[in-house]
């Protein structure tokens, strides 16, 4: 395929089509962005920046080039059906990075992790010049349980004498705020971050906290506050929204840093600090014989040595034992569960030990669907999922997809079929189990049809099984391998 044909097969990063400084698109394994004139000298000095050279060099900023004048003409050709001869379009590329994910996939930590990041940034820029004018979670992918900063062209050179930072109510609004309800009441943040462009604003969550959460600080600052101004303040005005000035320069640095270090006490403030649910200990704890989780260990380590996957997906994944697995025989690891606490506490892990897993709070039954404009800025789990993966872990989760969600064990083989290229290592959980009866709730008679057997014709539509093992009467452990694969 020509570079010529390869464009005109790219796909346009939809999520980037809101900026009218530039937009974004993927040619093959390739991530391209076209500039703007009028962007293009902000972009410029901001990639020419010491600190965009400091966040590209430890990995917190994704990697860009520019693109060879003669290449950058084909594609613009290709795209556009000419090229100006005198102002051509800048044309950067841009690392890829292996998964992206999106902040109403992350648990409360990887939320806090960005927005600190976003504010290392912010504050960078302040002796060179340059400030952001955006302030979004969208903002940031994670390499990894790493945060990446991605969007380079919401950079920009700023007036030396304004000590205003605009993105702050953004910044609220989007991180703190997000963060405080999760805190102060057990909502998700995934509520406010996947439904709204903006996130939640400080009225709506004041109406959420009792009289004395209102006087406590973040929320007294952040929301308790801001709901009593609006409330004499002339909704005409908007003088708030326009630029001040200050005479020193010094002056100026030190109002924004303040407001920077605030913003990041306030984030410290309400991360999680320890994250616990009824979950965290059930993979040991609950579900297992003596002697046969290590037998499952054993297994899944052998099998994951002897069936080698570059990329790995642990579906059901909870505190993440078998993803650091995974992940140490040298697998990039995507671990998916629904409760946010175990995989926070994931990440934690991951991060402390330097382990290529990205954790997600993504409920297997009910995936992140597409969403945004025309639901297609943000594409779904599954389309980002589909046969993305060497191998995918299905470990201790079919009992919750047919007992609690009334899943058929076809589906769930459909399903794996969809996400690996290769292998499938799953567990066969017998409705005599005690975990399987405590889900089922006196339902058992649903599940009369469930044997081994079945489950094994179940899989022979779509797998090979080239490996199993008992671990107790009622558990099994299978290695299959996805038929037609050559």
């Amino acid at each position: 395929m020509t570079i010529s044909q390869s464009i005109l097969s790219s796909t346009p990063v939809r999520a980037s089509f809101r900026d009218p400084a530039g937009k974004l698109l993927r040619i093959e394994q390739r991530i391209v962005r076209i500039v703007e004139n009028s962007a293009s000298p902000h972009l410029a000095a901001f990639l020419s920046s010491k600190t965009a050279a400091q966040f590209s060099g430890s990995g917190r900023l994704v990697n860009s080039h520019y693109v060879e004048p003669d290449e950058a003409r084909r594609i613009l050709f290709a795209l556009n059906g000419h090229v100006s001869d005198e102002v051509p379009a800048t044309v950067v590329e841009h690392e890829l990075i292996p998964f992206p994910s999106f902040p109403y996939e992350w648990p409360p930590e990887m939320l806090a992790a960005a927005g600190n990041l976003t504010l290392d940034i912010a504050e960078g820029l302040l002796e060179e010049g340059l400030g952001l004018k955006d302030a979004s979670p969208y903002n940031v992918l994670f390499r990894g349980p790493r945060p990446v900063f991605i969007d380079v062209l919401s950079a920009e050179c700023r007036q030396p004498d304004d000590p205003t930072w605009l993105p702050y109510a953004q910044f609220v609004r989007m991180f703190v705020l997000p963060l405080l309800v999760y805190r102060f009441c057990g909502v998700p943040t995934s509520l406010y971050l996947a439904g709204r462009g903006d996130g939640i604003e400080p009225e709506e969550v004041y109406r959420l906290l009792s009289f004395f959460d209102r006087l406590r600080n973040p929320a007294l600052v952040h929301v308790t506050l801001p709901t009593w101004l609006a409330k004499i303040r002339d909704p005409e005005d908007m003088s708030i929204y326009r630029r001040k000035s200050l005479r020193k320069h010094t002056e100026v640095q030190f109002v924004l840093r303040s407001i920077f270090r605030s913003l990041r006490s306030s984030l410290t403030s309400l991360e999680p600090r320890q994250s616990t649910s009824r979950w965290t200990d059930y993979a040991q704890s609950h579900s297992y014989a003596p002697g046969a989780f290590e037998a499952k260990r054993g297994f899944v380590e052998k099998a994951l040595t002897d069936f080698p996957a570059a990329r790995v997906l642990d579906a059901g994944c909870n505190t993440g034992f078998f993803s650091a697995i995974a992940a140490r025989t040298g697998s990039s690891v995507v671990a998916i569960d629904s409760d946010a606490p175990v995989v926070g506490m994931l990440w934690r892990n991951a991060l402390r030990d330097g382990l290529d897993i990205l954790p997600l709070v993504v409920n297997m039954a009910r995936p992140s669907p597409a969403v945004g404009w025309r639901n297609q800025e943000w594409p779904s789990f599954l389309e980002r999922s589909h046969n993305r993966f060497d191998a995918v872990l299905m470990l201790a989760l079919i009992h919750h997809l047919t007992a609690t969600e009334g899943i058929p064990v076809s589906e769930i083989f459909r399903m794996a079929k969809d996400l690996t290229r290769r292998y499938l290592l799953i567990e066969y959980i017998d409705p005599s189990d005690p975990m399987f009866k405590k889900l089922v709730r006196g339902r058992e008679t649903l599940f009369a049809s469930l044997s081994r057997q079945a489950f094994e014709a179940s899989a022979n539509r779509f797998f090979d099984i080239v490996r199993s093992q008992q671990l107790t009467p009622e558990r099994h452990l299978y290695v299959m391998v996805k038929r037609n694969v050559h």
